[in-house]
């Protein structure tokens, strides 16, 4: 089992619930830390030390107060994180179940596995930590329902889909958008079938209209 976890969270009552969940494992050394600032200078000092963090249990978002912080998310403090140690064991623990996010960070990040927040959210957690220590990666749960990530409305984020986004980003409508994938023979450019995949696009990110479509897409770094 793991002998040393830094947990990164800025909620109290989540702290101590992962505590106890850590404690329960039998888990010796266990720090958290409520800003990313701290938790990369705690994983710096760990490595000089010679007694490195074995894994990182991270949220994404952290509310801003009245301290200025260089590191504002989970995101950069775990890429961060991984130039100074490459092989600590990292866990996303985050409300955010979009599956374009998510897959965004076992891709770019190689986390090794990420736990949405939820109503068993802690047994998962449990279950991450014991399938990574058996070796065992890219590990999400839960496998199924709730999330975006359900099998019935994942799908693939083609660069058909990014030139479409940018182009109603840019305040195109649909006809005017159906000329320009004309003129650069991007297929299907039909007003019928540029409208259906917005729609799927909107069901995909939960978005309301396109305007907010657009506003996701931006905040996850599609466009």
């Amino acid at each position: 089992m793991f002998q040393k976890v830094l947990i990164v969270e800025d909620l109290d009552s989540i702290i101590e619930t992962i505590k106890t969940t850590l404690e329960k494992l039998s888990i010796p050394l266990i720090e958290h830390v409520k800003y990313c600032d701290d938790a990369l200078i705690k994983i710096k000092k760990a490595q000089i030390d010679n007694e490195p963090f074995e894994l990182l249990i991270s949220d994404l978002s952290f509310k801003e107060d009245y301290r200025e912080n260089k590191i504002k998310d989970g995101e950069e403090l775990i890429k961060a994180a991984k130039k100074i140690q490459p092989e600590i064991k990292t866990i996303v623990f985050s409300i955010e179940d979009k599956s374009f996010k998510i897959n965004s960070l076992f891709d770019n990040l190689a986390i090794d596995a990420y736990v949405v927040k939820g109503r068993n959210s802690i047994k998962d957690l449990k279950k991450a930590i014991l399938d990574i220590q058996k070796n065992k990666t890219r590990i999400l749960l839960p496998e199924t329902t709730g999330s975006s990530m359900n099998k019935n409305t994942i799908m693939e984020i083609e660069p058909y889909d990014i030139e479409l986004l940018k182009l109603l980003a840019n305040g195109l409508l649909i006809n005017e958008i159906t000329s320009e994938f004309k003129k650069s023979d991007i297929h299907p450019n039909s007003n019928s079938s540029i409208e259906k995949r917005i729609n799927k696009l909107k069901t995909y990110f939960k978005a309301n209209n396109n305007v907010h479509l657009i506003a996701i897409t931006k905040d996850l770094g599609v466009i």
